[in-house]
């Protein structure tokens, strides 16, 4: 038996679904429910993960408010705290997020535990004595049973093998990592572990919860992270045959087979030097794959070319593309010397130049200010789409620049800064360009009749 730290869980409040169904009647467990219910701190859904539906009474339901978002905003939702005798959807805990399900076709939308109870909340009223029909998200939580046995395991094969304690874990939407004690994990480290997983899962190991007396010498010899403030009756317990044994309130898969493989895709620096280890377990497997081939499909078309060719062919596209932006700047740094020498040309040139074009940067509109010099004109030069964003720079004498840049900033909605000079910033609506040239010229027109 491998014995572990303990980690610190942090669990998410939303999670992918999976689509596997599989039936395992956990039928010796079913027997002893009623025993169970009276003597241990668990619900129905702990003692046997595969249970889908459920029969209960409700005990109490009063008024709440409940933060979800919608529609990717945070919203405040009235609705009711329903508690019932038992339940067979599982309150978020153990780095596990809460299932979702229907009572009597009602949405659950969050499921909490508050000592030994659980309380779902509703927007509909159940009122006490009521008979509820329970129906738990079985994708939602199988795809979560997959994840948080995965996280089990690999916790348990990664501490004993390399000494590498998990220090917490997270159960993402797409992919969950977590979060080990070491500075560093390499490739070859990092495939021998998948190795070590997946043939853990070959062996069809059974994991099977367990409950033990609070203060039992056998808590001393599991992976533990303490128990809730809370917490009342006994303790249960995770177990992997041969392989570890966990304080876990989570729900599980009853064997390693179920989990059909693990991939873990990569291991990243973490915080104050330890290393997240990304994976995915069971029917995420299959979606990660199916996605990836999905974008190979899409760049075989554009690269025209197979997968082991696909670095040669970014390359070349790369070496392509720094010889056309090159070419580009050439381009540029000549259009900028001909419209500078084509206003100095003029023989009754105006006091006042303006220039827009749709393509080009900050360097173009100061190779352009350079070729006119401060002194020959007050300059609007501007680049990027004309009715809406771009960037701006307005040059001339210094003392003018200073006093028109923050006017024709606020006319463009722009942001900038005056520097060597010039007034230059980001503009948000480049479709005020006629307003900001008015500002200019308002501002030569005083300076005329003042001197």
């Amino acid at each position: 038996m491998v014995t572990i730290k303990a980690p610190i869980y942090h669990a998410p409040l939303a999670c992918m679904s999976s689509s596997m169904q599989v039936d395992h009647p956990l039928s010796s467990l079913r027997q002893k429910s009623s025993i169970l219910t009276k003597e241990i701190m668990s619900f129905i859904c702990q003692k046997d993960c595969y249970l889908k539906e459920f029969h209960t009474k409700v005990v109490s339901c009063s008024p709440s408010k409940l933060k979800i978002a919608v529609n990717g905003k945070k919203e405040v939702v009235s609705g009711f705290d329903v508690i019932c005798e038992d339940t067979v959807l599982f309150p978020e805990g153990g780095g596990q997020p809460d299932d979702r399900g229907t009572m009597n076709g009602h949405e659950v939308l969050r499921i909490t535990r508050v000592s030994d109870k659980a309380v779902h909340f509703m927007k509909e009223a159940l009122e006490p004595g009521t008979e509820v029909h329970q129906i738990v998200d079985w994708s939602r939580r199988f795809d979560h049973m997959q994840q948080h046995s995965g996280q089990h395991l690999v916790t348990a094969i990664a501490d004993e093998k390399y000494g590498w304690p998990t220090t917490s874990w997270d159960l993402g939407r797409e992919k969950s990592f977590i979060e080990l004690d070491t500075p560093k994990i390499s490739n070859e480290q990092l495939e021998q572990l998948e190795k070590d997983v997946n043939e853990a899962i070959r062996k069809c190991l059974p994991m099977m919860p367990r409950w033990v007396e609070v203060g039992s010498e056998e808590l001393q010899k599991v992976r533990t992270r303490g128990l809730p403030e809370d917490h009342v009756g006994l303790v249960r317990i995770v177990e992997i045959e041969s392989i570890e044994a966990n304080m876990c309130c989570g729900t599980h898969v009853s064997n390693l087979s179920h989990l059909q493989m693990i991939k873990l895709i990569s291991a990243e620096k973490g915080k104050k030097n330890k290393t997240n280890l990304y994976y995915v377990a069971g029917d995420r497997v299959l979606k990660y794959l199916a996605a990836s081939i999905e974008v190979e499909k899409k760049l075989n078309k554009l690269l025209k070319c197979g997968q082991d060719e696909y670095a040669q062919a970014v390359e070349k596209q790369q070496k392509t593309l720094k010889a056309t932006n090159k070419s580009n700047l050439l381009l540029l740094r000549e259009i900028a010397v001909l419209e500078g020498q084509r206003y100095l040309n003029q023989p009754n040139r105006d006091v006042i130049f303006c220039l827009h074009r749709k393509e080009g940067d900050s360097e173009f509109l100061n190779m352009v200010a350079n070729e006119i010099g401060s002194q020959n004109a007050l300059m609007l030069l501007s680049v990027g789409d004309e009715k809406t964003s771009g960037l701006f720079l307005i040059a001339g004498p210094e003392e003018v620049v200073a006093v028109v840049g923050p006017k024709v900033e606020e006319a463009l909605k722009g942001k900038g800064s005056f520097k060597n000079g010039r007034y230059q910033g980001k503009a948000s609506q480049l479709c005020n360009r006629p307003t900001a040239e008015n500002i200019l010229r308002e501002h030569a027109d005083k300076r005329k009749v003042e001197t």
